[in-house]
């Protein structure tokens, strides 16, 4: 069975009134130029795109320091290891000398 997607439903509607009561006389077309100029495209990127980069350059910054905050907790870490290693070595050692 076809549907019935193209038929019109008739409900009483009326057509549309198309008659003009309020004739309007016409004016003359305002050639004046008070716009402001319309600054170049180049401009308005910088503006858009001077927000955003602050920001990432920020979070760089952020991470740069988070990261090199790690490195150092690393690092002393890695010293203190090094050190009570070297103290277990020699303190094996004068157990058997």
């Amino acid at each position: 069975m076809a549907k019935n997607r193209n038929k019109k439903k008739k409900n009483g509607s009326t057509p549309m009134d198309t008659t003009d009561d309020n004739l309007e006389i016409p004016q003359a077309m305002d050639t004046s130029e008070l716009a402001a100029p319309i600054p170049s495209s180049g401009a308005l990127t910088r503006l858009k795109k001077g927000v955003p980069m602050k920001r990432t350059k920020n979070i760089r910054k952020m991470k740069a320091i988070a990261k090199a905050i790690s490195q150092n907790e690393k690092s002393v870490e890695k010293i203190s290891k090094n050190e009570s290693k070297k103290l277990r070595t020699k303190s094996g050692k004068l157990l058997y000398d």
